[in-house]
């Protein structure tokens, strides 16, 4: 059995978490922590000098390749091979904590005995896009957040007002997911101001090719429309906060 990861550890209480995303992984998720960690000899652990072999690709946020296997009844990992460390993110503490949070994203949305394929390379993406390209967190956040609501389920439809069909609305319901006219209402929730150039994003963030996803500026009220759109459509449509968000946005008070 062979399972692919973004690891992620949240040290809360001092002990460390899986926070991670995979392909084919069976109960890898409890493989890992028993790599980890240790499991007694008869419960079919790896032995303590395997463990160690594995630490180097159960990193920080290190994408890796492990093969799995059972005995006993658990789970257990047998090899594992770094394929991208992404050190640059370790250097910056904004970077890393955005990173974090792109991975406690990718933690709630995938399912355990399921493979995520287009959740894997959007996320491996959006790494490499802040590590790699150095592309602005900001954009690259808000791009991350409104595709991941399209894979989960919740694609904003974006082709005009939902009440009167107008091209190029202003207005962004975020608890429906429509455009409306500023003079148009057809709910009572919440939303948002949009000027043509963030529309512009929202569209083509969620219909563009995945190797194009981040290839787009934007800049001054454009961006913060954008950036202030697709944090609060995700984080609606899931119905919850992230720890990991709100200690990215604390570094951008201080």
């Amino acid at each position: 059995m062979r399972a692919e990861f973004l690891w992620e550890v949240f040290t809360d209480t001092g002990a460390p978490e899986a926070y991670l995303l995979f392909k084919d992984a069976g109960r890898a998720q409890q493989s890992v922590r028993e790599a980890e960690h240790g499991l007694p000899d008869d419960a079919g652990a790896c032995p303590p000098d395997n463990r160690s072999k594995l630490k180097g690709a159960c990193q920080l946020l290190t994408y890796a390749e492990f093969t799995v296997g059972e005995a006993h009844g658990f789970s257990s990992i047998t090899e594992a091979t770094a394929l991208e460390m992404f050190p640059e993110l370790r250097t910056d503490i904004e970077l890393l904590a955005l990173a974090s949070y792109f991975a406690q994203l990718a933690e709630v949305l995938s399912q355990e005995d399921a493979a995520s394929p287009a959740l894997l390379p959007l996320i491996l993406n959006a790494l490499y896009a802040l590590a790699k390209l150095k592309k602005p967190p900001r954009l690259v956040k808000a791009a991350t957040e409104l595709r991941l609501a399209a894979l989960a389920g919740y694609l904003p439809e974006l082709s005009g007002c939902c009440v009167c069909g107008n091209a190029e609305p202003d207005r962004f319901s975020i608890a429906d997911g429509t455009l409306e006219c500023a003079s148009c209402r057809a709910s009572d929730g919440v939303r948002m101001p949009l000027s043509s150039a963030s529309l512009a994003a929202m569209r083509y963030i969620v219909s563009c090719p995945d190797k194009k996803l981040f290839s787009f500026t934007l800049t001054g009220s454009a961006e913060k429309e954008l950036c202030d759109a697709a944090e609060s459509y995700l984080l609606t449509q899931l119905e919850r906060s992230f720890y990991t968000l709100d200690f990215y946005k604390s570094l951008l008070t201080e």
